[in-house]
């Protein structure tokens, strides 16, 4: 019972873990095991593994037992079993452990019942993708510890840093994060038998020898003790003390001269190195207010410790389960000696392995449909299979990348981002999408304390809400007609390999899963960009629903070609300070908000994306080609200036003035709807609607409530509105100047507008000189301001009618 128990917590906690990694799955994914209750008495390994295979079998056959299966198009459940749910004939399997071996058996059970995914029922088997050989579960969790060392200014391919691992060289994933840079100087390690030593490591030697470990398949026994640094070694953990040499304890701090097995691990994993990998089985550290049994791994008791004790700058979670997620945050909060460490959480860092398996899942349920029509033999769709491995790979680790850079995109918002993700937390709750209390998020009354000390979400539990904000988008867009628009066609296509979208195009449109596949695409983009919040908070403004919400952001993405802006941003990594990339994503953040708001606002429901898109770039184009010669020579001096602190800081100029610009590009749809109204020109429209703006101070209004905006939710709401009214006004005035004066040049044209219009001119002008002269504004004296300048135009409409 005892062990039920441990087994219990396991397979919670790696369901816990896999939740998240439902987020980039298609569809989404579950955790359970099985326990082996008569165990042979006698033949030892052999046997005992045999009976576990036959329970694995039994354990496979139940499940197809009473799963849907497909013959043709057609439905057809399963015998003698009464169904309470609908339809579902999708059923994948992925054995944690031995995945190769046990998927083969898997596959096989599958092929014999005559179950639909044949082969594509167990990933990683023999025709499939081989997790260790590609290395992708610990190449994934290498995306995330590169990019913690690339913000702290640190390039691990080219600089030496230290590090402490969990595991050795014949593990998959340790294994293949020991070889992911030659700069790693591995100071120690342990796994279930051993501790390695190695106080000041050779980078190039031992990178050499830990690559002949892993190729060898061999542990740290075999290691070629010749490679470790004086007074280095491995040691049994069976001993009753470890003699520690002086370099040993100079290397990590100790006094002792000897110590127990378990002291030593205590104290390295407490050690002040640059960076903590997990690539091993167990847990070992939790939060200072956990007991050894909340853990929930007895095995470790003994070696666990406390997570602000973890003196590492980064901690890489190769392998499941390494922290309890309280021991996550609190590291994240006072380790890495007060300061603060950089951690996700496991089921970010390796969420590759899964990634990969859904990929092959996918890639074969198109396939195997081909060679049932004849269009493929076996060996061809094997032979393909092969020739995609690298490109399946950059695919999934794409994935990595990007979430990992959308936690830290939040992150860096800090205590601005609190409210705002705070209610989407309780948004989730009501929705039933979320336990607080499970997924360890913090309590109203810690939101409460943290707001009061300007903290924001740590990053353990930033990847929590990334990912249940993703799962509950997709289920929106799953069941909304989004997935069926024809301009998702490409966003489909281009989740598979080069390969398939040049050779079986047309057949990808029918893939069985295409519309989870472009539910899946759709959803990443937008929370991978711009957050969870940002689709609640759009709901909350307008009373759209979130499909349409997500509509209107591929409108805005694709319209202002935002992808282009941020593969260049991407591409400089390493060659800029990450702050410069990250103020660079903000601004293109900031105009994906306003654009995707205002094609909410302006065009009618429901629209075809196709439309939409193609609506807007023209305008978009022609204004991009028009900046700076539009803007005011105040504004172009602003800009000029905001452009070259991109450049100081080594961003290529084309580059830098792209990113300057967006937030001018922000008004890109209404300066095309003026010109249309108008029948002027888009560059005439621009000059006339930025001269308009710099006249009445309206960017500077703008500014003054986007400055407001993180005091609060009601009073974010409220900054919101009024910016979104300066727009309105800026938009009306020019239309109004446009229409009295047409074809006078701007300055001449808003004279005349404004000698003809006198007192409602001098009235909002002196207004807001008075604001510019206050030494600090708020919302009430911008909210006065935006209705001064209504009467503008109210007062133009009215003289004409009275003239007319």
């Amino acid at each position: 019972l005892p062990i039920c128990e441990d087994f219990r917590t396991e397979i919670l906690g790696l369901m816990k873990a896999q939740m998240v990694k439902n987020a980039v799955i298609v569809p989404v994914g579950s955790k359970g095991g099985f326990v082996v209750k008569r165990p042979p008495a006698g033949g030892g390994r052999e046997a005992f593994l045999a009976e576990g295979i036959e329970c694995y079998k039994i354990l496979m056959r139940g499940l197809l037992d009473i799963t849907d299966n497909l013959a043709g198009e057609a439905v057809v459940p399963p015998p003698e079993v009464v169904r309470k749910d609908s339809d579902d004939p999708y059923l994948v399997v992925a054995a944690d452990k031995g995945t190769a071996t046990f998927s083969d058996i898997a596959n096989s059970i599958s092929l014999s019942y005559g179950f639909w995914l044949g082969d594509a029922f167990a990933s990683g088997g023999s025709q499939g993708y081989d997790h260790k050989k590609m290395g992708i579960t610990a190449r994934g969790a290498w995306v995330a510890v590169e990019r913690h060392f690339r913000e702290m200014g640190v390039d691990t391919r080219s600089q030496d840093f230290t590090a402490i691992g969990v595991g050795d060289m014949s593990g998959d994933v340790f294994g293949n994060g020991m070889l992911r840079s030659r700069h790693t100087k591995l100071v120690a390690a342990f796994n279930h038998a051993h501790i390695f030593l190695d106080p000041d490591p050779d980078p190039d030697r031992t990178f050499t020898e830990r690559e002949r470990l892993f190729t060898a398949v061999k542990a740290w026994p075999d290691y070629d003790v010749s490679t470790i640094s004086e007074g280095g070694g491995i040691f049994a953990r069976t001993a009753k003390t470890i003699p520690l040499s002086p370099q040993v304890r100079v290397c990590f701090g100790i006094e002792a001269e000897s110590m127990t097995p378990t002291e030593l691990i205590r104290t390295l994993l407490k050690a002040p190195v640059d960076l903590l990998f997990f690539g091993g089985i167990g847990t070992y550290v939790k939060s200072s207010g956990e007991s050894n049994a909340e853990a929930g791994d007895r095995a470790n008791d003994a070696l666990r410790v406390d997570g602000r004790d973890i003196a590492a700058k980064v901690v890489g979670e190769g392998a499941n389960l390494g922290f309890t997620q309280l021991g996550r945050i609190e590291y994240a909060q006072a380790g890495a000696g007060g300061n603060g460490g950089r951690i996700d959480t496991d089921a970010i860092d390796n969420s590759a392995g899964v990634d990969c398996s859904d990929h092959e899942v996918n890639i074969k349920i198109l396939l195997n449909d081909l060679v049932t029509a004849g269009d493929l033999t076996p060996k061809q769709r094997d032979k393909l299979l092969v020739e995609m491995t690298e490109e399946v790979g950059a695919l999934v680790l794409r994935d990595n990348y990007l979430q990992t850079q959308a936690i830290s995109m939040m992150e860096a918002q800090g205590a601005d981002l609190l409210d705002a993700e705070a209610r989407f937390m309780r948004l989730l709750e009501k929705a039933g999408r979320l336990d607080r209390g499970i997924e360890f998020l913090p309590s109203d009354e810690t939101l409460t304390e943290r707001a009061a000390r300007k903290q924001g979400f740590t990053r353990p539990e930033l990847s929590v809400l990334l990912a249940y904000g993703k799962i509950w988008l997709y289920e929106h867009i799953l069941h909304s007609d989004l997935p069926d628009d024809p301009f998702m066609a490409t966003d489909l296509t281009n989740y598979f390999p080069t390969a398939l979208r040049q050779r079986f195009g047309s057949d990808i449109g029918r893939h069985r899963l295409r519309r989870e596949i472009v539910a899946t695409v759709v959803t990443n983009s937008i929370v991978n960009r711009v957050g969870g919040a940002f689709v609640a908070e759009l709901m909350e403004t307008t009373g759209h629903p979130p499909a349409q919400v997500a509509r209107a952001y591929i409108v805005a993405r694709d319209a202002f070609r935002l992808r282009e802006v941020w593969r260049e941003i991407e591409a400089l990594d390493g060659k800029v300070p990450t702050v410069a990339q990250t103020a660079m994503l903000a601004e293109a953040n900031r105009l994906v908000e306003r654009a995707t708001l205002w094609v909410l606002r302006s065009m009618p429901s429901p629209f075809a994306l196709g439309a939409g898109i193609a609506e807007l770039s023209p305008g978009v184009k022609a204004l991009e080609e028009a900046v700076p010669a539009v803007l005011s020579p105040t504004a172009a001096a602003a800009q000029a200036v905001r452009i070259q602190q991109f450049v100081d800081q080594g961003v290529p100029e084309d580059l830098a003035r792209r990113v300057g610009n967006l937030i001018v590009l922000a008004s890109a749809a209404d300066i095309l709807r003026i010109a249309a109204r108008q029948g002027i020109t888009i560059d005439e429209a621009g000059r006339l609607y930025f001269a308009v703006g710099t006249r009445f101070s309206l960017g500077w209004l703008r500014a003054s409530a986007e400055q407001l905006s993180g005091r609060g939710h009601w009073l974010k709401l409220a900054a919101a509105a009024a910016i979104e009214d300066l727009y309105g006004h800026q938009r009306d005035i020019t239309n109004v100047v446009a229409a009295s004066q047409p074809g006078l040049a701007p300055d001449e044209a808003i004279r005349i507008w404004a000698n003809g219009s006198r007192a409602a001119v001098e009235r909002a002008e002196a207004l807001l000189a008075e604001l510019k002269a206050a030494s600090h504004i708020d919302l009430p004296m911008i909210m006065v301001a935006g209705r001064q300048l209504r009467t503008l135009t109210e007062t133009t409409v009215a003289g004409a009618s009275e003239t007319g």
